[in-house]
């Protein structure tokens, strides 16, 4: 198949805080070593819900691509750029929104949801109704295979699964179509062409996963293959038509709740975040001052730390020594709440020295950004308009 590439994306929020470094970022730096890596500001997907906010999305896209350089993402592996700067993306959605279903739209699970909890907001606009679908757009024009995604993410990643086949099945019925796919079997060679038939065969007659795995491999490892050709064989290696948009897998990310100041998820919208590049005196007042079990109210009281927020971050930064010693002296008051909190408070701020000293290069110059983000956007766009031309000519509009 196409080469292993994964995709993700973020809205422009601004400075990030280490509910992302620990939900996300820390992930996508793992991702970066192991596969071609996409990684983009959805900045059009911010205006879906936050349309009348344009004016913080360009310093908003400015900080969190430093606070994404400071988590250790490096623009040497992975193509970091802008959703805007890419204009295919909404070529794409476009072109898909003529054959994608109001109804699949409609029964996405986080449309009504959100609808709900932004309730304070006009959200009965196209864009809104949409956004799966440019979502999807995102994901497809990369041909992207993987996308990291939690539980709750998965059924968008299956509805982009949906689009693609239906488009495939739509527009994959090219002219003749077996008669070409027949003579891209002989350009493999002799031996090639004698065990992809075998394995079409077997793969056709028994559906073993085998047989397919080992026939898109095949098929990969051709080099001399022109990707036209490619995608013939693929698509009849599995007895449909060309396969013009390639369909995602979800890549599951284990899931991280990371506990905020008060002992909810961090967040934001809860005003209990830590920020990645936070200064060191405000992180220690921030933890020095959260709330405690509340049964604790004089240094003498025993406690219990299933009941305390700083436990939770325990959890997170202490190892296991460190919370056997918590928990021992917080339910036999043998320590106070402020000498619970000091492994914490270091575990943090030394989490955060490489994310500072990452970030300050950029920070002295600012225009390192815009180069990142302008080589991301060229390198982005190629991929992006290899794609658009084959969706152009498969539905009619490649020029006379």
């Amino acid at each position: 198949m196409y080469a292993q590439r994964v995709l993700s994306g973020m809205r422009p929020t601004g400075a990030l805080h280490l509910g992302h470094y620990h939900g996300v970022l820390k992930n996508w730096a793992r991702l970066q070593a192991e596969y071609p890596c996409l990684f983009f500001v959805a900045d059009w997907h911010a205006l879906t819900t936050h349309y009348d906010e344009v004016h913080v999305i360009g310093q908003n896209t400015r900080e969190m691509v430093i606070d994404w350089l400071a988590a250790g993402i490096d623009p040497a592996k992975a193509v970091l750029f802008v959703q805007s700067r890419v204009p295919q993306h909404a070529e794409l959605h476009l072109l898909l929104s003529m054959m994608a279903p109001l109804s699949w739209l409609e029964r996405v699970p986080t449309y009504k949801d959100q609808q709900e909890k932004l309730s304070e907001k006009d959200l009965t606009t196209y864009g809104f109704l949409g956004y799966p679908l440019l979502q999807a757009a995102d994901i497809l024009i990369y041909r992207a295979q993987h996308v990291p995604v939690g539980e709750d993410q998965v059924p968008h990643v299956e509805f982009t699964r949906e689009v693609a086949r239906r488009f495939n099945h739509l527009y994959g019925k090219e002219t003749s179509y077996e008669e070409k796919a027949l003579e891209a079997v002989k350009r493999l060679g002799s031996n090639g062409a004698r065990r992809y038939r075998e394995l079409r065969d077997r793969y056709q007659e028994t559906g073993g996963a085998a047989a397919l795995a080992a026939g898109r491999a095949l098929l990969a490892e051709a080099a001399s293959l022109a990707q036209s050709d490619r995608e013939r064989l693929y698509g009849y290696l599995e007895g449909g038509g060309k396969i013009i948009l390639v369909e995602p897998q979800a890549l599951l990310t284990a899931s991280s709740r990371m506990p905020g100041l008060d002992g909810q998820k961090m967040s934001k919208s809860y005003g209990n975040t830590i920020a990645l590049r936070e200064d060191a005196k405000s992180v220690e007042k921030k933890i020095r001052t959260m709330p405690t079990d509340p049964a604790r109210v004089r240094r003498n009281d025993p406690g219990n730390p299933d009941k305390c927020p700083v436990w939770e971050l325990h959890q997170v930064y202490s190892d296991d020594a460190t919370r056997a010693w918590a928990r021992a002296g917080c339910t036999s008051a043998g320590i106070g709440c402020i000498e619970c909190k000091q492994p914490v408070i270091k575990a943090v701020l030394r989490e955060q020295v490489p994310m500072q000293e990452r970030a300050q290069k950029y920070i002295d110059a600012p225009g390192l950004v815009s180069d990142i983000l302008e080589a991301g956007r060229v390198k982005a766009t190629a991929l992006a308009e290899e794609t658009m031309r084959e969706v152009r000519d498969a539905m009619g509009l490649g020029g006379a």
